[in-house]
């Protein structure tokens, strides 16, 4: 590593005895970059929470993804058949002949119809509790599990819906669906942009500690440049101590975010049979992150570490350039 050059400072003592011994004294060498700085503490901190909240906004993106795949598969998984009350027929008689059709149809595992008192607490949410129902034709529903490894026609399905009850109109959930994977692909993206933002944000923060260190050294890498020290040479020296800032500051973010996962996961098992808990778990998956994101995580420190030395190394060369 490149040296500041040493003056030496006679002690004040007794004569040419004190002023040899200091000559003979070694110089104590000081690092191109130093390391132990307040400039140098404030980057590791600004590193660690940048890392943090990179890696919560690619852990959330993770987490987002892979529950829109079960909202969308767990809603691909059922239809559900609406019987109408219709004037000169029996409802009940359409919602047998409906559940005898639905489960005569290959690929269809199982066909429940809803009770009248059921069909009725379906509407509390927007009705209210208390209020008498009976005299209202509420439309009855079926809800059909599909088999998993079959799936039916259900254009033939319809049509024998259509003969079996005239009433009865079924809904494949195929635009529920498509709005499931356009508000997770929506809020993926909104992830990722707040991603490339934090990234950006710590590049900046480097990139000025990296000028504010070449300017506090300044004489010394000019005077460096002009004896003839390779610009590769300088470059590395700076290199290799914001190489070693960056890994202190993501193994302390990226080591914070995997805590946070872990114990937002145990959280979330604790809390699960609550109002809340059930709310958090319907759109991050209980916090169930895959092995395969703690291993980004990881990856996403290591890259934080590398990139931190090679945006000093690329400011370093580049002031250097100028100076040519």
């Amino acid at each position: 590593m490149a040296r500041l050059p040493f003056r030496k400072t006679p002690f004040p003592g007794n004569g040419a005895a004190a002023e040899d011994s200091v000559q003979d004294r070694p110089a104590r060498p000081t690092p191109l970059a130093p390391a132990d700085t307040i400039a140098g503490r404030s980057l590791t901190i600004v590193i660690a929470i940048m890392t943090f909240l990179a890696a919560l906004a690619a852990g959330a993106a993770l987490l987002v993804a892979d529950a829109s795949v079960e909202w969308r598969r767990e809603a691909a998984r059922e239809i559900s058949v609406q019987v109408r009350a219709a004037p000169g027929r029996d409802i009940e008689a359409d919602i047998r002949a409906a559940a005898e059709a639905l489960s005569k149809t290959p690929g269809v595992s199982a066909a429940r119809a809803f009770s009248k008192a059921e069909s009725e607490s379906l509407l509390a949410p927007w009705l209210g509790e208390g209020l008498d129902l009976s005299e209202l034709p509420i439309p009855r529903m079926i809800v059909v599990t599909l088999d998993a490894t079959r799936r039916p026609d259900l254009d033939r399905l319809r049509q024998d819906l259509a003969k079996a009850s005239p009433a009865a109109s079924l809904d494949d959930h195929r635009i529920f669906v498509a709005r499931l994977g356009d508000m997770a692909r929506a809020v993926v993206l909104t992830t990722l942009a707040v991603f490339a933002l934090i990234v950006a944000a710590m590049a900046v923060a480097v990139i000025s500690a990296t000028r504010a260190a070449i300017d506090t050294n300044r004489e010394i890498v000019e005077v460096l440049h002009i004896v003839g020290a390779a610009d590769r040479f300088i470059a590395r020296e700076f290199q290799r101590r914001f190489l070693a800032l960056g890994l202190r500051g993501a193994l302390l973010g990226g080591g914070a975010a995997l805590a946070f996962f872990a114990l937002a996961r145990l959280a979330a098992d604790r809390f699960r049979a609550t109002p809340g808990g059930d709310q958090m778990e319907a759109i991050f998956g209980g916090f169930a992150l895959q092995p395969v994101g703690y291993g980004l995580i990881v990856a996403l420190s290591a890259a934080v570490a590398i990139l931190t030395g090679a945006l000093s190394r690329f400011i370093v060369l580049r002031r250097l350039g100028r100076l040519d």
